[in-house]
């Protein structure tokens, strides 16, 4: 090949040096690319390319074109064929009936390879942008990020997470909440799909697990593990309730979570904007476990059904509506949290339904006996 020609595959080798730098895209991907595009190129020099190779060398960029040709003692196929003789010249280790690999690079050829790189390294470039993006966003799936309000389109919101834009579904949204372009927010990755125009990634500021997930980017103990997130019940904007344990007898995990006067939780309930959570120790044991689920009410007692997985709660009167909470919230998270299905009930409506359930045994024992007892005072009226 010619100065010029050598001159553009140096410049090509450059070229794709710096996309792999810059856009953490393989050379040798794109070289490989480059190749298979050359070799259905050659269709229209040779007629066929089914044994054409071609070849680009990975330092210089130089193009060869080689053809795989078997060697006979009469060519009757001169485009698969190499006689025995003209073999002995070029290829003297080998012998008949070996496949050899002779060069057949056309004039002019670095042209058309330089004109066919360059549609390909668009094409591929783009394809692996894509790919590159896809894995990098598809490994944060189920996990949270940082996003920058871009603008509502309908109901839903656009959220740029730096070489991609997320959408924020109405779904997804928590109800109260509202952004302006520029405003930084946490967002729970729910799903990354590859398309044809990039990877499509769902968000969410509703999912619970935002939560576990700002407590583990928060709090140094839940991170390593010596603080467990055993549970989570969440009404988004409004509250959650998380129960948490550890195996470490010299750490309070309630406090791990709350933090120094309170700045680790609420550094959280910043994030999402006010909402409050109610942070509770874990315990095996369900009835200790429900009492503390509907903290901040004091419980009197607890009676679980195991095989139902139901409990029935005692209260003192005056914490009915706080343990049961606005609209019932309260009641509602614990049972969540807890897997059971709870029945509170305050004192004095225990107190009347025990009464009323003691009345009805007496006046059912009388009933039962009356027919017996009527009938003697009917007498004894009659003789009177």
């Amino acid at each position: 090949m010619n100065n010029s020609n050598n001159n553009n595959n140096k410049e090509l080798i450059e070229a794709l040096n710096q996309i792999e730098k810059e856009k953490d895209i393989s050379k040798d991907i794109l070289l490989e690319a480059i190749e298979n595009s050359l070799v259905a190129a050659c269709k229209n020099h040779f007629g066929k390319a089914d044994n054409i190779r071609v070849n680009i060398n990975r330092e210089n960029g130089a193009v060869n074109v080689y053809a795989e040709r078997q060697i006979v003692e009469t060519v009757t196929d001169p485009v698969t064929q190499i006689s025995e003789i003209e073999a002995i010249l070029k290829f003297p280790k080998n012998s008949v009936g070996d496949i050899v690999h002779v060069e057949v690079t056309p004039r002019n050829f670095g042209r058309i390879a330089a004109q066919k790189a360059k549609q390909v390294v668009v094409q591929k470039i783009r394809e692996e942008e894509r790919k590159v993006l896809f894995h990098q966003y598809y490994s944060k799936e189920k996990d949270v990020v940082t996003g920058i309000v871009q603008r509502y389109v309908g109901d839903n919101i656009s959220i740029n997470l730096g070489k991609v834009d997320a959408v924020l579904t109405e779904n997804e949204q928590v109800k109260g909440e509202h952004f302006r372009p520029t405003d930084r927010i946490k967002l729970y990755v729910l799903e990354v799909k590859d398309t044809t125009k990039g990877p499509r990634i769902t968000v969410s500021r509703t999912h619970p697990e935002l939560v576990k997930r700002l407590f583990e980017a928060e709090v140094t103990e839940v991170r390593d593990g010596t603080v467990e997130i055993k549970s989570i019940a969440r009404e988004a904007g409004s509250r959650t309730k998380m129960a948490v344990a550890t195996n470490n007898p010299d750490v309070d995990p309630v406090g791990a979570c709350v933090g120094l006067n309170g700045a680790r939780v609420n550094a959280i309930v910043n994030e999402l904007r006010g909402e409050k959570i109610d942070i509770i120790n874990w315990s095996d044991d369900p009835a200790i476990l429900i009492e503390n689920a509907l903290s901040p009410a004091k419980v009197i007692s607890v009676y679980v059904e195991e095989g139902e997985k139901s409990a029935k709660v005692i209260v003192p009167d005056y914490q009915l509506s706080l343990a049961i909470g606005k609209e019932g919230q309260n009641a509602r998270l614990a049972a969540r949290l807890t897997g059971y299905k709870i029945d509170i009930k305050s004192e004095s409506q225990v107190a009347n339904y025990e009464y009323n359930e003691s009345y009805k045994d007496e006046y059912e024992d009388t009933e039962y006996n009356g027919e017996y007892e009527d009938a003697e005072y009917s007498d004894n009226y009659d003789k009177e």
